[in-house]
């Protein structure tokens, strides 16, 4: 997989490079502020050879706020299906919200805290499963923006099963591993996440069935 990693720390830039080349993955691009990252973007697609993964800081130059996840949505929104991967020192709904329902908000998208990169397994399944077109989003972001009162929207209509079951979607589960960490049978999940389409309004035919039921998850948490 050919990536662009942006960060304007050299170390961590270094050690999210090792990891990757270790598995097989290709970094064609290094990136130290937001600028850079969008003209890298631009430079690769213009010219025929565009990325197949962008990992990037919430927090860089030049403004050092928000600017990398700023520049996360203006790529997906002017390169559709970009696959993008956000690294983040905190744990915070607004930004994965942001993320999700920005322009281009059709998957392919994830929000991982860069503590959870040194779990090499973790941070490289995440990899894979967000440029496969799914949705990750850590765990602890998960837990931070689930609400506590009654369940609002569309998801007021899932049992507290269905939507503990979708909120392991939410972290990139597959059903195996839902079943895994529920002590549920697979047959068991299927029939949960069945249900949460169904619930939720999303025909058998309907494409992205998963990324779209993780989007109306964060949109009415």
């Amino acid at each position: 997989m050919r990536i662009i990693l942006a960060d304007d720390s050299v170390l961590i830039r270094a050690g999210i490079r090792e990891i990757l080349t270790s598995h097989a993955h290709d970094v064609i691009r290094e990136c130290e502020d937001a600028d850079e990252l969008v003209a890298a973007v631009d430079e690769l697609v213009h010219a025929g050879a565009a990325p197949n993964m962008v990992i990037t800081d919430v927090r860089m130059p030049p403004k050092n706020t928000d600017d990398g996840l700023r520049a996360a949505i203006d790529l997906r929104s002017r390169h559709r299906g970009l696959p993008v991967l956000v690294l983040s020192a905190y744990v915070t709904g607004p930004y994965v919200r942001e993320l999700l329902n920005g322009p281009g908000a059709d998957g392919a998208v994830g929000y991982l805290l860069k503590e959870k990169v040194g779990r090499v397994a973790d941070f490289l399944r995440a990899v894979e499963t967000v440029s496969a077109g799914g949705v990750v989003i850590d765990p602890e972001v998960v837990r931070h923006v689930t609400r506590a009162d009654s369940p609002q929207g569309p998801l007021a209509r899932l049992t507290a099963r269905e939507r503990e079951v979708l909120a392991h979607m939410a972290e990139g589960r597959s059903n195996a591993e839902i079943a895994k960490e529920l002590f549920l049978s697979g047959a068991a999940v299927s029939k949960h996440v069945a249900n949460v389409f169904v619930k939720l309004g999303m025909p058998p035919d309907e494409d992205n069935r998963r990324v779209k039921a993780i989007l109306t998850w964060f949109e009415y948490n």
